[in-house]
């Protein structure tokens, strides 16, 4: 018992294990529901339950911050790698925590929506039934939340020890932004996706599906003998974890620009990816209606991107968590007000 006690109130990346293994535990039991009640049949998701079950994980991913405010509340002095967060104490520091939370989360959620796009004309082109979608983002969120902890383990681990390597993240924020602004709402035709070209090159994948199943044993069309073959819900599969890879690029950064707390950073980005897959189905059919919405997530990156540099003209050597929130929730706002009034009258996106 004392073995166990010194494992679970031990610190790791600024916090007791037993809360780490609280909130893992969190998301394997929502999952768990997920995929064991809400989706224990294949089945086609209609925009209603998509909505519904995106509301719940929003009101989830919101409602975590009374999480945070009472664990950073209650926490050490040094239970931080924030500067942030360290120079305050007690219901200040909870504020600041809860602050930075929703920031994180907000742009979090909105770099997550450009991955609806990509994903939904994947599914178009491979011809990914409805019913077999919600499978697909199951699964890919599981890898989802694996890649994310060893990329925020790293990042972690590199700011605390380099404080200097956010001015770099910071850096190549404001140069994403600039990229992103200037590409503005194009979309690269997704049959020349590299990632999806590279992926065929090198995968046997059947030119039809076989029902719900990721791999099929067929025979051999050289040697007659079994082999096991790809289909292309695998193809499909293997194309979001690598999309979500490349998303991380932007996203890590950003969220480390926002906070070097690793609690923080871990837990607002899957509350956001968690989100995203519920949204996925609403979304999917209107997607063009948000395509303005990069310009708002370009201004975003930026704003992200400079608040590093200008937080040295500000006490503390940080900019105000407070005016950060209020400048990223008016910039995705804007852009989603933006975006819905110019697309008014647009078709529908790509639906399968």
């Amino acid at each position: 018992m004392d073995v166990l006690n010194t494992f679970l109130f031990a610190e790791f990346l600024g916090k007791a294990n037993w809360i780490w293994l609280s909130f893992i535990g969190a998301v394997i039991a929502l999952l768990a529901f997920d995929l064991g009640v809400l989706n224990r049949k294949d089945h086609e998701i209609g925009v209603g339950e998509s909505l519904k079950l995106s509301a719940f994980y929003v009101a989830i991913g919101l409602g975590f911050a009374f999480v945070i405010w009472h664990l950073y509340n209650n926490a050490s002095p040094t239970a931080s790698i924030d500067p942030q967060l360290l120079a305050v104490t007690g219901a200040e520091r909870a504020w600041i925590a809860v602050q930075l939370y929703v920031t994180g989360f907000a742009v979090e959620k909105t770099l997550a929506l450009d991955n609806v796009f990509v994903i939904s004309m994947v599914f178009a082109y491979l011809a990914i039934p409805r019913m077999y979608q919600h499978r697909v983002l199951f699964w890919g969120i599981i890898g989802v939340i694996v890649l994310r902890a060893i990329m925020i383990g790293l990042g972690a681990a590199l700011v605390s020890q380099f404080s200097w390597v956010l001015y770099i993240f910071a850096v190549f924020l404001i140069i994403t932004g600039v990229l992103m602004f200037r590409k503005g709402a194009d979309h690269e035709d997704v049959k020349d996706n590299k990632i999806l070209l590279w992926l065929k090159r090198r995968m046997n994948v059947t030119p039809e599906l076989h029902g719900s199943k990721f791999r099929v044993k067929l025979p051999d069309p050289n040697t007659g003998k079994m082999r096991w073959v790809a289909t292309p819900l695998l193809l499909a599969l293997l194309f979001v974890e690598i999309v979500d890879l490349v998303f991380a690029i932007d996203s890590v950064p950003a969220i480390f620009a926002i906070t070097s707390d690793p609690y923080i950073v871990y837990t607002s980005n899957i509350f956001a990816i968690l989100g995203l897959r519920a949204l996925f189905f609403a979304l999917a059919a209107v997607v063009e209606r948000f395509k303005y919405l990069k310009y708002a997530l370009a201004l975003t990156l930026v704003f992200i991107g400079s608040k590093i540099f200008l937080g040295d003209f500000f006490p503390g050597g940080k900019f105000p968590s407070e005016w950060s929130l209020a400048v990223t929730i008016s910039l995705i706002a804007g852009g989603i007000v933006y975006s819905l009034w110019k697309t008014r009258d647009s078709p529908a996106g790509p639906v399968v």
